[in-house]
């Protein structure tokens, strides 16, 4: 007799080949809406479920944990950042988590260096006035920007992601510095041509761009503050596709608009989708959906590594890409 296959719950939609794999695979129940699930819909998931697989849309925290049956074993989440899933509490439930690591980086990176040329080029004001019909020809001092070649980039946080924007921001000629917890190897420096900053205070009042590729922990919570947003030189951009929480919104939004900062350019929002009304208004800000990963190539091979992840321990073998509290 066949043994029986794992319940799956997903929790949006997710590519078509992506969900008839996991159809073929598992008793899979799709949410076919892709509206988010409510709290009571999730608590109900984890309680009928073998296996969820959230996005980080879902917050899994330990009320919710604590309400799951004992059926859950899994949680697969569909992208690599966790910190919306109550990792230590779901291992004190005996429950796995794993992720997808690893396959936005190069979509992440071309959208970070998009943004870096977009505020510094100042596209969207160039866009509104192409769409308003207000164009009247070329003119020598109309919408003057800068040039990035030869400009200093901060990176802050200089894994996978930071390492690729600085291989693209190498190519347009500028000039690779960074901070991370640990230095780089010798021979990576070398690749980039990049200087490390021990001090994150010191790199960034020297900068002409930063770059926010680090991801949201407690230790990085609002990294960038007042204190050191003040620290950035007043003809400098800050771009952000990381976490909106590194960066303290309010405080970037009154930088902003006393001009302290000559521009940003964000992906994401320190409170989701509810962003500042105030930060929407300025002319000097580029923002994006949230769209850095949003590449059907990503998001597929995502939805891949989420199958492996189920498939290894449905075979009964820790998921590859299996995430522990002491990787956090």
């Amino acid at each position: 007799m066949p043994a029986a296959r794992l319940s799956v719950v997903v929790t949006r939609r997710l590519p078509d080949a992506v969900e008839k794999r996991l159809g073929e695979l598992f008793d899979v129940t799709l949410n076919t809406t892709d509206a988010p699930m409510s709290r009571a819909d999730l608590a109900k998931a984890l309680k009928t479920a073998d296996v969820l697989v959230p996005t980080l849309n879902d917050r899994i925290d330990a009320g919710l944990i604590a309400q799951a049956g004992d059926r859950l074993k899994l949680i697969a989440n569909y992208g690599a950042g966790v910190d919306h899933i109550d990792v230590h509490t779901a291992r004190q439930h005996g429950i796995l988590v794993s992720n997808t690591p690893g396959v936005s980086a190069d979509d992440a990176a071309d959208i970070t260096v998009g943004l870096i040329l977009a505020v510094t080029r100042r596209m969207p004001e160039g866009l509104a006035v192409m769409q308003a019909g207000n164009w009247d020809g070329w003119a020598p001092t109309a919408l003057l920007g800068g040039r990035i070649a030869g400009r200093r980039l901060g990176i802050l946080g200089m894994g996978r992601i930071g390492q690729a924007v600085a291989r693209r921001a190498t190519a347009f000629g500028m000039q690779i510095h960074y901070h991370n917890r640990k230095r780089l190897r010798p021979e990576i420096e070398e690749d980039f041509g990049a200087t490390y900053w021990e001090s994150l205070d010191q790199m960034v009042a020297r900068m002409d761009v930063i770059s926010i590729n680090c991801p949201h922990t407690p230790s990085t919570f609002h990294l960038m503050n007042a204190r050191r947003l003040k620290l950035m030189k007043p003809d400098a951009v800050i771009v952000n596709t990381s976490r909106g929480e590194v960066i303290d919104e309010n405080a970037l939004t009154r930088a902003l608009r006393a001009g302290e900062l000559a521009g940003a350019g964000l992906d994401v929002y320190e409170n989701g989708a509810d962003v500042n009304p105030r930060l929407r208004a300025l002319n000097n800000v580029v923002l994006l959906p949230h769209m850095a990963s949003a590449t059907l190539e990503g998001r597929i091979e995502m939805g891949e590594k989420v199958i492996l992840n189920i498939k290894t321990f449905d075979d009964g073998h820790r998921p590859p890409d299996q995430v522990v509290p002491a990787m956090l």
